[in-house]
């Protein structure tokens, strides 16, 4: 209970206050001004250079628009000679930040809803009726069994299903890709950024940009850095990979926009930067449901009324527009803070060196003995001298 009281009554009516000591020792002088000099590089270096802490920040709003040119000619035993415009290889039309290249596709024309023998698989071949479930529709099936085992051709019988007749075949996916000329197809991408902070706005075809040049430009990363029209072939060449290989099972790719402003300078000098890479990246060793793939129909009615479909399994690349970046412009109250942070990081060195002076040095206890002072309260000494 006394050493509580005791501790208790140190805590109340004793009181501490920096001493300074002047230590003239080589090291120990060294270290700190080392100390201090590598604050100082992480203050003005990193902290006010680098980051630019003497900034406020704002994140990027923006908006994205796309338009893709091309045509190309396919002439082929089941579609026969056609044309090949924006229309027919842009799906859907418009989608936000993102648009679809079909480069290839596999075709089942004229379908119509009817009895007709499923796809041969491990699941749908049969012998007879008992191996074949009424009314049972699996998730890879093509339409729900009507119970019966019927001939697919002449060497091999498969379970009725009620489905679009003829049933899809997907087995073999062409190669090389149907639309393979899609490598030359170029891609207008139209960009609008906003600092809402600075209220600050841009878009990535610039006030330099003409319209003869933009009929004209496609994008180099060396020649033409600035130009909005990619060449589709390019942009998967600039993420490493072959256009040619990945248009037969589709991919998606990723077109990314970074704009870095330092709004401290001119306007003009807050330019887009563009780089790609590929979003879906393959696993070679674990290349299951590989690319980028999905169904849609045209449906059409014959003369008598009866209802027709051609079914397409498009296979394409997906272009996704990725927009970031960070505006920064000069503000007193983050400059301030950052200065009081530097500061305050200076007391480091006091900290290291005491803690090296009083506790690691051969001479410690001398230095102790400099370093703390114990003053007892002159108003109680000077009370008892006069009871005396």
């Amino acid at each position: 209970m006394a050493g509580c009281c005791a501790v208790l009554a140190a805590f109340l009516f004793e009181y501490d206050t920096p001493r300074i000591v002047l230590i003239r020792s080589r090291k120990v002088g060294l270290m700190n001004r080392a100390v201090q000099l590598l604050i100082l590089a992480y203050v003005i270096g990193w902290v006010f250079v680098w980051e630019k802490g003497y900034q406020e920040m704002d994140s990027v709003v923006s908006s994205v628009t796309t338009k893709a040119k091309g045509v190309t000619l396919t002439n082929t035993s089941q579609l026969g000679y056609r044309i090949w415009d924006v229309a027919d290889y842009v799906i859907p039309a418009q989608e936000e930040n993102s648009i679809f290249i079909m480069t290839n596709l596999i075709v089942t024309m004229n379908q119509t809803q009817g009895l007709c023998p499923e796809f041969p698989d491990k699941r749908s071949i049969c012998e007879s009726d008992a191996n074949c479930t009424t009314g049972s529709s699996g998730t890879y099936s093509s339409g729900v069994s009507t119970g019966r085992c019927v001939p697919f051709n002449k060497t091999m019988k498969t379970c009725e299903v009620a489905a679009w007749c003829p049933v899809e075949n997907d087995e073999e996916v062409p190669k090389p890709a149907f639309l393979k000329a899609a490598e030359n197809f170029t891609l207008l991408v139209k960009n609008n950024i906003w600092y809402p902070k600075f209220n600050f706005s841009k878009r990535n075809i610039l006030p330099n940009i003409t319209t003869t040049y933009l009929k004209s430009c496609t994008y180099d990363a060396i020649t033409d850095p600035f130009c909005p029209i990619f060449r589709l072939g390019k942009i998967v060449e600039y993420a490493g990979h072959s256009f040619q290989d990945m248009a037969v099972e589709g991919g998606i790719m990723g077109i990314q926009i970074n704009w870095a402003c330092n709004l401290d300078r001119a306007a003009s000098l807050c330019l887009p930067k563009y780089s790609f890479r590929r979003l879906d990246t393959r696993d070679i060793d674990h290349n299951v449901s590989p690319g980028y793939n999905f169904r849609f129909a045209k449906y059409y009615s014959d003369p008598s009324g009866a209802e027709h479909r051609t079914l397409i399994k498009a296979y394409g690349i997906r272009f996704d527009i990725i927009v970031f970046g960070k505006a920064g412009k000069f503000d007193i109250i983050p400059t301030m803070i950052n200065i009081g942070s530097g500061l305050a990081l200076l007391g480091v060195a006091t900290v290291l060196c005491d803690v090296i002076v009083l506790y690691c040095m051969k001479k410690k206890y001398y230095y102790r003995e400099k370093k703390y002072k114990y003053v007892e309260d002159y108003e109680q000494g000077l009370a008892g001298e006069m009871d005396q």
